[in-house]
């Protein structure tokens, strides 16, 4: 197989970090690499991005944009782990599961978006219900997620490993209190929803793994349904999928102690959906890893996708 030529616009950062990791042992690969004294050089990275038949891009808002500016040649194709094109009609959204559709844009797509990690578990569980009609456009979506602190870079990821920490630090912290997270767009356009959903995010002392879930008052619902009902709906959406899977109701794993742990998929690109709930009440979990399945698993299996090979390839 004739190698493809891929560059990693911030590399050094770490989604770009484990995306190098997911390729090692590809024979499949030929990465070019920028030295560190122009790793902020325009004139290099766009001779680089160029050069190569796919580039991702691990950068700031901006700086994704910049990049992309930078791209003459018409045979680059662009995998942007950033949130500045996820709600452009014109990208590939990079989630592939989501429907035969997704799929099929991304494969043919020069220009694919990776959705943000909370977006993608928040996504998985209200895409499909907004589609079956269960949640209706308009209804006052709310949901809360937990994270671990590796999704704040590398300035959060080092105020947390500081020995000499601030005491709250050891504590779940609530952020984005103002209802402005910058996934709040995807969230919205993506599901089908007419508007935000009503967001509280928190980061906690572990490294990697999250968990997003979504509350549903059945009463408030657009159609009369079920814990069932809802469980069959999620599990025919994602059937045959590898990566996203729908969990038995009586999984063993989380009624045998009552306890979800968000960390359990760290290190995969496998996200698991639970459905839990009573006669009035459903709530509905997705937990992945916010460095997998929410930032370079995904960014990976696009570009298998787009390469037409195993989406498998390089991940687990």
């Amino acid at each position: 197989m004739e190698k493809v030529k891929v560059y990693i616009d911030g590399q050094e950062g770490t989604t770009g970090l484990k995306i190098l990791e997911r390729f090692e042992g590809r024979e499949d690969i030929e990465l070019l690499k920028i030295s560190e004294a122009d790793r902020k050089n325009p004139l290099e990275r766009q001779k680089l991005i160029n050069a190569s038949d796919y580039t991702f891009l691990c950068l700031p808002d901006a700086a994704s944009i910049e990049a992309v500016s930078l791209a003459t040649n018409p045979d680059v194709r662009i995998i942007d782990a950033s949130t500045a094109h996820r709600t452009n009609p014109a990208w590939a959204y990079g989630f592939p599961e989501l429907s035969p559709e997704h799929r099929e844009k991304i494969k043919k797509s020069k220009r694919v978006a990776v959705p943000g990690c909370y977006a993608s578990g928040f996504i998985s569980i209200v895409y499909p219900l907004v589609k079956a009609g269960i949640i209706a456009p308009y209804h006052p979506v709310t949901s809360y997620a937990v994270s671990g602190y590796s999704g704040a870079g590398k300035k959060g990821i080092a105020q947390y490993e500081d020995p000499d920490r601030a005491e709250e630090f050891k504590a779940p912290r609530m952020y984005a209190l103002g209802q402005n997270h910058k996934h709040l767009r995807e969230m919205q356009a993506i599901s089908g929803l007419s508007y935000p959903p009503m967001f509280n995010p928190m980061v906690c002392d572990y490294f990697n793994g999250m968990i997003v879930s979504v509350p549903l008052v059945k009463r408030t619902l657009a159609k009369k349904t079920s814990v069932e009902d809802i469980h069959d709906i999620l599990a025919r959406h994602y059937m045959n999928e590898y990566f996203v899977e729908v969990q038995r109701l009586d999984c063993d794993d989380v009624l045998s102690n009552g306890f979800l742990p968000a960390n359990t998929l760290a290190g995969s690109n496998k996200m698991q959906i639970f459905v839990f709930g009573n006669d009035e009440q459903i709530l509905l979990c997705s937990r992945l890893d916010n460095l997998g399945k929410g930032a370079s698993g995904a960014a990976v299996q696009c570009l298998n996708v787009m390469m037409g090979i195993d989406e498998k390839t390089g991940l687990v």
